[in-house]
């Protein structure tokens, strides 16, 4: 137990010794009692008066409405019954094999005017540390130990700089002059906005220009405990969390980022995340399919690999109902190994990799929804606390908590080796690694490489069989 703070004075040679009893604010702790938060002062008296001014502004930054909302929404909707999933329907995607090369011709030339007519903006969710990776560092400054040395970050810019040139070309080879340059939005935390926006600086935005990136950040809410009451984590601090990479829809929307999408005439949004290692930015044959099909929402889905790996799938919720993704965690065994006899694959194959692409008119519909229905997913944690760690729950929403609200969602299937590198966890897991990707890196680049009739100078691991990785070695002739 903290002693309490005592202001002393002296007479007479004595001390006389008296705890400062200042009261809390009395409007703040009645409006804290009318959401049952009123223990959030309970230690008020033990305070200094720097933590006090400290507790206040921090209960004072909190939307107290808005968390007993979402607090209160969200326990209720526990254990609540959900609608039965179904397959999703074949016609809601393009599968690789169906795909022709005229159609594949034709979703690019549609992309990439779009692009050249400054309808496309890219969405990056990057408000996560490396800490899995044993780094303080936002995961987008990871190296992933490419010969080039190049960071996620690097990486990624450099995509859209090329995807940038080359809607300039087409532009230019149609008669037209000039080409938009595509706007980059990062959503960052508050653990890694001023870290992100530094790495950014000192390396001269990586060739773009610095006016066509936009940083902003996502949100934060108290950790609870089972009953809803904040944890505190000091005795002047209630512990919160980030919201999840869902409160992309939020903070665009308290930011006012939407409507500035609106101002620069932006149409389409492509969102993914930061620790994809083979990401195509701003895919061009991915915005021409998404802007053929007329859908509001679209995501780029591959093959699960086998029934219990580890990813939420997309399924259609209900008879008719839309789609949307369960986790792999919520999905039956014996539907996770169930095959449709008729394609041979499994029946709930398609894997989301956080690949997603929307209108931007879809985006303000999922920003008043979600805000409206305030249910947030519970991740049940041990959280930092004035008592130790304590059990309690964190608030979250996900990226695909969207696609529940879509009119029409299409999926277009990529193959997992070239556009599926994930970095996750440290060198030395079993999978999801900096090494691991950079592999699927040097593979991908080495069958271009080979398919345009070059040759390398050194070993690349191009394909892993069973526990043998099959090389090619090219020289010099």
């Amino acid at each position: 137990m903290r002693e309490p703070t005592v202001v002393g004075t002296e007479s007479n040679g004595g001390s006389v010794g008296s705890i400062a009893q200042s009261p809390p604010p009395q409007a703040l702790l009645e409006r804290l009692k009318d959401y049952g938060q009123e223990d959030a002062f309970a230690l008020w008296d033990e305070l200094s008066p720097d933590e006090r001014d400290h507790l206040v502004k921090d209960i004072e930054s909190l939307d107290l409405p808005r968390v007993d909302r979402i607090i209160r929404c969200s326990l209720r909707s526990q254990g609540l019954p959900v609608a039965a999933i179904e397959p999703v329907p074949e016609r809601s995607v393009s599968t690789v094999e169906e795909r022709t090369m005229d159609e594949r011709e034709r979703w690019w030339k549609m992309g990439l005017k779009a692009i050249s007519d400054g309808k496309l903006a890219v969405l990056l969710l990057s408000g996560g540390q490396g800490t899995r990776l044993g780094s303080s560092d936002p995961k987008g400054c990871v190296n992933i130990g490419l010969p080039s040395g190049k960071s996620l970050f690097q990486l990624q810019a450099e995509r859209i700089l090329c995807v940038q040139r080359l809607a300039a070309q087409v532009t230019s080879e149609g008669g037209g002059s000039g080409s938009a340059a595509i706007h980059w939005y990062i959503m960052t935390s508050p653990f890694t906005d001023d870290a992100t926006r530094k790495y950014f600086e000192g390396h001269k935005y990586f060739g773009l220009e610095s006016d066509q990136v936009t940083f902003f950040q996502q949100g934060t809410i108290p950790c609870v405990s089972k009953d809803g009451r904040f944890i505190m984590e000091t005795p002047y601090k209630v512990a919160k969390a980030p919201d999840g990479n869902g409160g992309v829809y939020s903070a665009l929307k308290s930011s006012k980022l939407l409507e500035d999408m609106a101002t620069r005439g932006i149409k389409y949004i492509d969102c993914y995340g930061v620790d994809n290692a083979l990401v195509r930015v701003a895919d061009p044959t991915f915005l021409g399919y998404f802007i053929d099909k007329g859908v509001s929402a679209g995501a780029k889905v591959v093959r699960k690999a086998y029934p219990q790996e580890k990813v939420g799938v997309f399924v259609r919720r209900g008879k008719g109902g839309p789609l949307t993704v369960v986790e792999y965690s919520e999905l039956d065994p014996s539907l996770a190994s169930a095959i449709n006899q008729e394609t041979g694959r499994l029946r709930f194959c398609w894997s989301n990799v956080c690949l997603h692409m929307f209108t931007l008119d879809f985006l303000n519909q999922v920003a008043n929804g979600l805000e409206k229905d305030s249910v947030y997913h519970l991740a049940e944690k041990k959280i930092p606390s004035i008592h130790g760690q304590t059990v309690g729950f964190k608030l979250e929403q996900f990226i695909f908590d969207a696609f529940p609200y879509a009119p029409s969602t299409a999926l277009f299937e990529v193959l997992r080796e070239e556009e599926f590198a994930p970095v996750k966890n440290a060198n030395g897991s079993n999978f999801d690694t900096p090494d691991s990707a950079r592999l699927l890196v040097l593979r991908l680049h080495t069958r271009w490489v080979i398919a345009a009739g070059g040759f390398l100078t050194h070993s690349v691991p191009l394909y892993a069989t069973g526990n043998f990785i099959i090389s090619f070695m090219c020289i010099h002739m």
